[in-house]
């Protein structure tokens, strides 16, 4: 038995002749790497805008006073900040400036718009915790006692589209991880079945020498682990090649939304796992598809 396990061992490359760097399948496991990588991280980035953009808007409203009179809008203004002051469950509030306003109504107005003598509502941004959030309408009322003029918008109800289009758009990310998951298992079927077939006669000198098949099916397992290596290693370095990319390109827009859906270093470590998990996952299908064709074969 001894001298058997020797011979397997030595005849350990000449199984899988195929160089890591000649071969097909490592290439094909690195492009499968490259595109789960991807998917992946869509879908975690996708996650952190979600997390981001309810944390930032989810309980928060939006109070504006229509009215045409400068002064009467001031003084509604004021009344609400102290109404809202008072009311339990609002956690702060804060008046939009006139340079804010600016650089908001700057796009559509052009610069110096706000001197135009325009009638452009008071802003206020009001954050709220759960429980007032729930009992908006406590508020709505408490806001129109002080200023008739005032309108309380919900943003959350103006966001809920985009919430749900996030939402879509990670189940999607997470479907298409799972067929790349499901992809390199066959693949990996497809070449353990292939190489048993190229190397069928060495494989009865090695039974009738004394090897297992679970001593056969290591060689096989294990080459089929080193191409899966090099591959998930090629690919998860092209995947944070263009995801480092697409981040200085997302970067210089300064769009907060986008930017909330960047990286941070536990979804870079996630990401860095794949490959990890790819080598074991192609070693256990390898183990599984070669012990049942030799079963077979017997």
């Amino acid at each position: 038995m001894k001298a058997g396990v020797r011979k397997v061992g030595s005849a350990d490359r000449g199984l899988l002749p195929e160089g890591r760097l000649t071969g097909p399948m490592p290439w094909v496991l690195a492009i499968m790497m490259f595109l789960t990588v991807l998917a992946a991280a869509a879908g975690l980035g996708l996650g952190n805008a979600a997390r981001s953009l309810d944390a930032d808007v989810g309980t928060r409203v939006t109070i504006q006073i229509v009215e045409a009179n400068p002064d009467r809008r001031e003084a509604q203004a004021r009344a609400v900040m102290t109404a809202l002051r008072g009311i339990s469950g609002v956690i702060a509030a804060e008046r939009i400036g006139d340079e804010e306003m600016s650089r908001l109504l700057e796009p559509w107005l052009g610069e110096g718009g706000l001197e135009a003598e325009l009638p452009v509502p008071a802003l206020i941004d009001a954050d709220l915790t759960p429980e007032a959030y729930r009992s908006l309408d406590r508020i709505r009322a408490a806001v129109a006692r002080v200023a008739p003029a005032a309108r309380v918008d919900d943003n959350a109800q103006w966001l809920a589209p985009l919430a749900k289009l996030i939402t879509a758009l990670r189940w999607l990310a997470a479907g298409l991880v799972l067929l790349m998951v499901g992809a390199t298992a066959a693949t990996v079927v497809l070449a353990a079945r292939a190489s048993l077939d190229t190397h069928r006669s060495t494989i009865e000198v090695l039974h009738f020498m004394g090897s297992t098949d679970v001593q056969v099916a290591r060689l096989f397992q294990r080459r089929i682990a080193l191409d899966a290596l090099f591959g998930g290693a090629v690919g998860l370095i092209a995947a944070a090649a263009v995801l480092l990319l697409i981040g200085n390109r997302v970067g210089a827009l300064g769009s907060e939304l986008l930017g909330s859906a960047g990286l941070p270093l536990t979804t870079w470590l996630v990401l860095a796992a794949l490959p990890v998990g790819g080598v074991f996952l192609a070693m256990l299908v390898a183990r599984i598809t070669i012990l049942r064709a030799l079963g077979r074969l017997l």
